[in-house]
């Protein structure tokens, strides 16, 4: 999931028009230094007709708040990373989910009440780089854990914040709280607490993004780590004035309603990796290589920081750079199709494209002997990397009652999503904007 159209649910989400959770909300961010998307111009997915079991999540990439989708990153010079000795690995992890969903990549999060030892583990978070910032269901937190209130704009109203992805949208109170991923602490960071009952119900403008995701059934999951290319979920998008898909202003209380508001960078959602005193400047997933026919749990790393210690370095992957206002990279697949809007994206349970040849049941292709494909992905300064992806039939992969699949692919009609299944067996980077790394300023991916 994410939220800028660099990758946040809007824009990609209604391509994924499938899509998991956010974009699985993570998708999406405004425009501006700080990266964000804006989902105002995202398109509601629509419902799957495949079974529980094969129910896509996919994070969408995000709309910026200009709409700019071609522009180019500033000029990028190899940058001198502060070395950390920090411990910097969390483990993450794909199994059986409650829910019955394939692919979804999940971790343990601790979020502290901020500057106390009062705490709380939350498991089963998904982990997406399509997305920017921490969002937790208020379902989650323990009984009165009263984390404080964030402001809207320059007042004292609490803020709401509304957040679209691929499959839907959540809504909920901005909070701040300390975040503890590993050794690593993103002190005060406001996050959002989905379905936090102290700010009245989502409005209007926010359920028009469709499904509203406010609990564990339907967001598949007890929150979203976005921990995309950029910095928070809107950016300037947000603090230039109202922006009814991002930021209201609630009244006390779960009366009333809430209205459209700013919200200045430092009180938007963020990227917890972003606050981080050290190995700040994006992640890396390191996931194994598993069998065609899937697996029935794999175990993993994120890995914070690029170049900041040992375990990140970026050695001889292949930097492809984002556009600077989407986060989008392109993908030219075999037989010629282009997708200027293409994304690398954890919080997508599928690879997620389009194409008239393969079988569909529902929205997963289903074609009747699995299926290799080739494709060339293209960073904005024109650097390319060639890429195969496997497609099997999604009916068969579920039936072997494995959770984890490296061949999962379902339809797209407007844009490429490298999801998931492309991670295994690679160590991916993801390069958040404007934070310096051996290979110049993010947003840029790596593998």
């Amino acid at each position: 999931m994410s939220t800028r159209l660099t990758l946040r649910a809007a824009v990609l989400a209604g391509a994924l028009a499938s899509g998991l959770a956010l974009a699985l909300a993570a998708c999406g961010g405004g425009g501006g230094a700080s990266g964000g998307s804006t989902s105002g111009t995202a398109t509601p997915a629509s419902t799957p007709t495949s079974t529980p079991t094969s129910t896509p999540t996919a994070s969408a990439p995000a709309a910026s708040g200009t709409g700019a989708t071609t522009s180019t990153p500033p000029a990028s010079t190899t940058g001198s990373v502060a070395q950390s000795s920090t411990p910097n690995v969390l483990p993450i992890s794909v199994a059986s989910t409650p829910t019955s969903t394939r692919n979804m990549l999940m971790a343990s999060v601790t979020v502290c009440i901020p500057g106390t030892r009062t705490c709380a583990i939350v498991d089963n978070v998904q982990v997406d780089t399509g997305s920017q910032g921490l969002r937790l269901l208020a379902s989650a937190l323990p009984a009165g854990f009263a984390l404080p209130a964030v402001a809207a704009g320059g007042g004292s109203a609490p803020a709401g914040s509304c957040a679209a992805f691929g499959s839907g949208y959540t809504w909920g109170a901005v909070r701040s709280a300390d975040v503890k991923l590993a050794g690593e602490v993103a002190s005060a960071l406001p996050i959002q607490l989905i379905a936090d009952p102290s700010v009245p119900g989502a409005p209007s403008a926010c359920k028009s993004f469709g499904l509203a995701m406010l609990n564990s059934t339907v967001l598949r999951s007890n929150g979203i780590l976005g921990v995309g290319p950029f910095g928070a979920d809107c950016g300037a998008a947000c603090v230039n004035g109202p922006n009814s898909s991002w930021y209201y202003a609630c009244p006390t209380g779960a009366s009333g309603s809430c209205t459209p508001s700013a919200q200045p960078l430092a009180q938007q959602i963020s990227n917890p990796v972003a606050a981080f005193a050290t190995d700040n400047n994006g992640v890396v997933i390191d996931l194994p290589a598993i069998p065609a026919t899937g697996q029935g749990s794999v175990s993993g790393s994120l890995i914070f920081g690029i170049g900041s210690q040992a375990n990140n370095a970026l050695g001889s992957a292949t930097v492809l750079r984002g556009n600077s206002v989407t986060g989008f990279v392109s993908t030219t697949t075999s037989d010629g199709s282009v997708y200027s809007q293409s994304y690398i994206d954890s919080g997508s349970n599928g690879f997620f494209f389009a194409n008239t040849t393969l079988t569909r049941c529902g929205v997963w292709f289903c074609p009747s002997s699995p299926q290799s494909l080739s494709a060339t992905l293209k960073g904005v300064d024109g650097v390319t990397a060639n890429a195969s992806l496997s497609v099997a039939n999604a009916t068969s992969l579920f039936a072997t009652g494995n959770w984890a699949f490296n061949d999962l692919a379902g339809y797209n009609g407007s844009a490429f999503g490298w999801g998931l299944p492309f991670f295994f067996g690679r160590r991916v980077y993801t390069a958040i904007e404007a934070q310096t790394t051996p290979a110049g300023a993010g947003p840029y991916y790596a593998f």
